[in-house]
């Protein structure tokens, strides 16, 4: 995945915030999926197509994290919400 890459919800995919953290379900398969407070800032983040490089400026922004950790964390998340059909990269 590149900074460039763009993000977004994929199709069939409904989601709602429970005090601070999202619910997701995923209308293809009936699964529903969980996200803490930070997983459900960065779906915030998603819910228009973004870039993995805004993704990251806002979350350097707004937690104390290491530019390299945040990276590494982000690209992980996106890349099990992408394998779940829950989000598209491209």
């Amino acid at each position: 995945m590149e900074k460039n890459s763009s993000i977004s919800v994929a199709e069939d995919v409904v989601s709602c915030d429970l005090d601070g953290e999202a619910a997701i379900l995923n209308l293809k398969d009936g699964v529903y999926y969980g996200l803490n407070p930070v997983g459900a800032r960065i779906w915030k983040l998603v819910q228009e197509p973004v870039t993995l490089e805004k993704i990251l400026k806002k979350l350097l922004d707004e937690y104390d994290v290491e530019e390299e950790q945040c990276f590494q964390d982000t690209v992980e998340l996106l890349e099990e919400l992408q394998d779940k059909g829950l989000v598209t990269i491209e």
